[in-house]
Protein backbone atom coordinates (compact mmCIF):
# COMPACT_ATOMS: atom_id res chain seq x y z
CA UNK A 1 0.00 0.00 0.00
CA UNK A 2 2.90 2.07 0.56
CA UNK A 3 4.31 1.69 -2.78
CA UNK A 4 0.91 2.71 -3.98
CA UNK A 5 0.94 6.13 -1.99
CA UNK A 6 4.31 6.98 -3.08
CA UNK A 7 3.76 6.30 -6.99
CA UNK A 8 0.62 8.44 -6.51
CA UNK A 9 2.30 11.12 -5.03
CA UNK A 10 5.72 11.15 -7.05
CA UNK A 11 3.09 10.87 -10.42
CA UNK A 12 1.06 14.15 -8.92
CA UNK A 13 4.03 16.47 -7.97
CA UNK A 14 6.77 15.08 -9.78
CA UNK A 15 5.05 15.11 -13.48
CA UNK A 16 4.55 19.18 -14.45
CA UNK A 17 8.08 19.47 -14.06
CA UNK A 18 8.87 16.82 -16.94
CA UNK A 19 6.04 18.43 -19.03
CA UNK A 20 7.83 21.59 -19.55
CA UNK A 21 10.72 20.29 -21.98
CA UNK A 22 10.33 23.12 -24.60
CA UNK A 23 12.13 25.98 -22.90
CA UNK A 24 11.38 28.61 -25.75
CA UNK A 25 10.31 32.13 -24.23
CA UNK A 26 6.49 32.63 -25.01
CA UNK A 27 7.43 35.30 -27.39
CA UNK A 28 10.54 36.51 -28.23
CA UNK A 29 12.56 39.75 -30.30
CA UNK A 30 16.12 39.76 -32.14
CA UNK A 31 17.00 43.04 -33.55
CA UNK A 32 19.64 43.37 -36.51
CA UNK A 33 21.38 45.83 -34.51
CA UNK A 34 20.79 47.55 -31.34
CA UNK A 35 22.47 51.01 -31.82
CA UNK A 36 23.54 53.23 -34.70
CA UNK A 37 26.14 55.98 -34.90
CA UNK A 38 25.32 58.82 -37.60
CA UNK A 39 28.22 60.01 -37.54
CA UNK A 40 29.02 63.97 -37.50
CA UNK A 41 26.08 65.91 -38.55
CA UNK A 42 25.04 69.59 -38.09
CA UNK A 43 23.54 71.24 -35.49
CA UNK A 44 19.70 71.14 -36.52
CA UNK A 45 19.78 68.20 -38.99
CA UNK A 46 17.49 65.89 -38.26
CA UNK A 47 18.28 61.91 -39.10
CA UNK A 48 16.23 58.93 -39.52
CA UNK A 49 16.81 55.22 -38.53
CA UNK A 50 15.02 51.86 -38.80
CA UNK A 51 15.96 50.03 -36.12
CA UNK A 52 14.76 45.93 -37.92
CA UNK A 53 13.49 42.98 -35.55
CA UNK A 54 12.21 39.80 -36.48
CA UNK A 55 9.35 37.97 -34.11
CA UNK A 56 10.69 34.77 -32.89
CA UNK A 57 9.18 32.03 -29.52
CA UNK A 58 6.07 30.67 -30.33
CA UNK A 59 3.49 33.08 -29.27
CA UNK A 60 2.98 36.58 -30.89
CA UNK A 61 5.27 39.50 -30.01
CA UNK A 62 3.51 43.07 -28.91
CA UNK A 63 5.40 45.91 -28.98
CA UNK A 64 3.30 47.98 -25.79
CA UNK A 65 5.47 50.85 -25.36
CA UNK A 66 8.79 52.73 -27.48
CA UNK A 67 9.66 55.73 -25.42
CA UNK A 68 12.63 58.23 -26.17
CA UNK A 69 14.84 59.30 -23.52
CA UNK A 70 14.09 63.20 -24.54
CA UNK A 71 11.25 64.95 -26.79
CA UNK A 72 14.21 65.32 -29.58
CA UNK A 73 14.33 61.20 -30.07
CA UNK A 74 10.97 60.10 -31.41
CA UNK A 75 10.26 56.68 -31.80
CA UNK A 76 7.18 54.84 -34.26
CA UNK A 77 6.80 50.86 -33.60
CA UNK A 78 4.11 48.57 -34.55
CA UNK A 79 1.00 48.20 -32.43
CA UNK A 80 -0.13 44.93 -34.14
CA UNK A 81 1.08 41.14 -32.77
CA UNK A 82 3.58 39.71 -35.15
CA UNK A 83 3.52 36.20 -35.29
CA UNK A 84 7.05 33.93 -35.48
CA UNK A 85 9.22 35.33 -37.81
CA UNK A 86 7.66 38.33 -39.11
CA UNK A 87 9.68 41.29 -39.60
CA UNK A 88 9.24 44.58 -37.91
CA UNK A 89 10.50 48.13 -37.38
CA UNK A 90 11.03 50.63 -35.25
CA UNK A 91 11.13 54.69 -37.26
CA UNK A 92 13.48 56.66 -34.91
CA UNK A 93 13.75 60.30 -35.59
CA UNK A 94 16.89 62.52 -34.11
CA UNK A 95 15.73 66.38 -34.12
CA UNK A 96 20.07 67.38 -33.51
CA UNK A 97 18.25 71.51 -32.91
CA UNK A 98 19.81 72.91 -29.79
CA UNK A 99 22.08 69.53 -29.21
CA UNK A 100 26.08 70.19 -29.40
CA UNK A 101 28.77 67.80 -28.90
CA UNK A 102 29.08 64.07 -28.47
CA UNK A 103 25.69 62.72 -28.01
CA UNK A 104 24.09 59.16 -27.05
CA UNK A 105 19.77 59.06 -27.01
CA UNK A 106 18.02 56.12 -26.40
CA UNK A 107 14.80 54.11 -26.99
CA UNK A 108 13.15 51.95 -24.54
CA UNK A 109 10.97 49.27 -26.27
CA UNK A 110 8.65 47.19 -24.06
CA UNK A 111 7.19 43.92 -25.39
CA UNK A 112 5.93 41.04 -24.05
CA UNK A 113 9.25 39.29 -24.13
CA UNK A 114 11.46 38.11 -21.02
CA UNK A 115 13.99 40.16 -21.86
CA UNK A 116 12.25 43.34 -21.89
CA UNK A 117 12.73 46.27 -21.85
CA UNK A 118 15.15 46.85 -24.63
CA UNK A 119 16.93 49.53 -25.08
CA UNK A 120 18.22 50.93 -28.59
CA UNK A 121 20.57 53.88 -29.08
CA UNK A 122 21.07 56.50 -31.48
CA UNK A 123 24.40 58.39 -31.50
CA UNK A 124 26.64 60.86 -33.09
CA UNK A 125 28.60 64.20 -32.98
CA UNK A 126 27.20 67.54 -33.55
CA UNK A 127 28.79 70.44 -34.94
CA UNK A 128 27.89 73.88 -35.02
CA UNK A 129 26.77 75.42 -38.25
CA UNK A 130 29.52 77.25 -40.06
CA UNK A 131 29.32 80.73 -40.20
CA UNK A 132 28.62 82.06 -43.58
CA UNK A 133 31.69 82.84 -45.25
CA UNK A 134 30.14 86.32 -46.73
CA UNK A 135 32.35 89.25 -46.34
CA UNK A 136 32.73 90.49 -43.59
CA UNK A 137 30.17 94.16 -43.50
CA UNK A 138 32.05 97.32 -42.78
CA UNK A 139 30.94 100.16 -41.11
CA UNK A 140 29.20 103.07 -42.86
CA UNK A 141 31.66 106.20 -43.16
CA UNK A 142 30.23 109.50 -41.74
CA UNK A 143 29.34 112.12 -44.51
CA UNK A 144 31.81 114.54 -45.13
CA UNK A 145 30.27 118.31 -44.92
Amino acid sequence: MRILIASIFTLVFASPSFAQTDKAPAAGIKFSELEYDYGTIVQGDKVHHEFQFTSTGKEPLMITQAKGSCGCTVPEYPTQALKKGEKGTIKVTFDSAGKMGQQDKTVTVITNTPDSPIVLHIKGVIKPVAPDNAPEAKPMENPKN
